[in-house]
């Protein structure tokens, strides 16, 4: 057990590290909306402090509303809680995040500094997160043990992407008849005695929306211009491939040893020791994300923290952890060489574009359902009828304030507030 520990204090040490350090040098950043503005920055039409402020504005919110609950519900972290906050560290510390060659004392102290702390703090994460484990484990309500029903509902809403996917992109008409195909495919895999019905009710589900997509293409109508493919920022991406396979291999790694993931989907999955499931979650997402993704790197010359999404797949995938790195390496480098041919498919075939949307809505969409539901079913557990009274109420008045917890997140939030607040009335003598 301590091993363990030790191996994930290590992993996630090295990530954050390396993450801060490509951070501070602008050559990676996991922040969508901070990656946006960084040609900004690169001419010097925004000042570093001010870059640095925007940073913590938009990435601590997420981080503690989304990251940290979804690792705290398994023994696994969410990327956004790590990589959100080594967005933070490495633009504080200075560096030649504008393209300057600049090797002064005060940048190379800034990569050492952002080295140290992005280390510190993927450490302190796993650490924290263990501790908070360990002191719910002896409160007079442990709700810990009831987070697992947030699983369940995640698990067995996969085999709906592809027709809720439909839904939106052909109708509702298509959609319902996917929806009832992939039914049928999911009673006939479980009739047969099919261990993971709900995965082969999935590619049920997927080959009706790859039969839709194949006839969308067929009558396709190029754009030239919806991708802008610029050779400075490719040839900027191309010039850090060492760096941006390093970081692969780490990423491949913490997934193949189940220590780091890239959504709740495929977190939760894994944490239920679902990995077939959460091989799928991860294709799934890195699909629906590819094109926005794409863009957004070829615009700025800034690579994703978490790459097009493959190499975590690569990682669930291996065999072994040597392999693991070996493998998320090689795809991550692949992931950065292949963008301007990412960009001109996605200009040929522009409705591709539209049902990578899609599938990101019916992810999200139904991502929210499972939370909700989880948390119902968790909240009822920890203490019947009170439970379910205080999740809908909790929802219903975060719906009325305009979502401050975002909806994915209120299963694991609002959990976690229950169950603070039943340990309160036992504490009080009231529960």
């Amino acid at each position: 057990m301590a091993t363990l520990l030790w191996t994930k204090i290590i992993v996630v040490a090295v990530a954050g590290g390396l993450g801060a350090a490509l951070a501070n040098r602008g050559i990676v950043l996991f922040n969508d909306a901070l990656r946006s503005i960084v040609p900004e920055l690169m001419e010097n039409r925004m000042e570093r402090r001010k870059f640095t402020s925007l940073a913590f504005g938009s990435s601590v919110g997420l981080m503690i509303g989304f990251g940290i609950p979804f690792s705290f519900v398994s023994p696994i972290i969410l990327c956004h809680a790590l990589w959100l906050g080594t967005d933070v560290i490495g633009t504080y510390f200075p560096g030649s995040f504008e393209g300057k060659k600049d090797s002064t004392w005060k940048t190379n102290l800034g990569l050492f500094g952002s080295i140290g702390c992005g280390a510190l703090y993927g450490g302190l994460l796993v650490v924290a997160i263990q501790s908070l484990d360990y002191l719910i484990a002896r409160l007079p309500v442990n709700f810990f043990g009831y987070m697992g029903s947030l699983i369940g509902p995640v698990i067995f809403t996969l085999a709906a992407i592809p027709a809720l996917a439909i839904a939106y992109q052909y109708g509702i008409k298509q959609g319902l008849i996917a929806f009832l195909f992939t039914l049928l495919g999911r009673q006939i895999a479980s009739g047969f005695g099919q261990a993971q019905p709900d995965v082969w009710a999935f590619l049920v589900g997927l080959l009706v929306l790859t039969i839709h997509v194949i006839q969308e293409v067929r009558r396709d109508v190029p754009i030239q211009d919806l991708f802008v493919i610029s050779t400075k920022q490719v040839k900027r991406i191309h010039s850090h491939i060492p760096w941006i396979a390093a970081l692969g291999a780490v990423y491949a790694l913490s997934a193949n040893l189940g220590v780091l993931m890239e959504g709740p989907q495929s977190l939760l999955a894994l944490a239920q020791g679902d990995r077939i499931v959460a091989i799928n979650y991860t294709i799934v997402r890195a699909i629906s994300f590819l094109p926005l993704r794409t863009m957004s790197i070829l615009a700025t010359g800034v690579f994703t923290m978490d790459g097009l999404g493959f190499a975590p797949t690569a990682g669930l995938i291996s065999p072994h952890p040597i392999v693991a790195a070996i493998a998320g390496a090689i795809v991550m480098s692949v992931e950065a060489l292949s963008l301007v041919v990412i960009a001109k498919f996605f200009n040929r075939f522009p409705c591709l574009l539209k049902v990578a949307n899609s599938i990101r809505t019916a992810m999200t969409k139904l991502l929210e359902v499972a939370s909700l539901v989880g948390g119902l079913i968790a909240a009822n557990l920890m203490a019947p009828g009170f439970g379910f009274f205080a999740m809908a109420g909790l929802y219903t008045l975060n719906e009325a304030a305009g979502t401050p917890v975002i909806r994915v997140a209120v299963g694991p939030v609002f959990i976690i507030l229950i169950g603070l607040i039943l340990n309160l009335l036992a504490i009080l003598h009231l529960l």
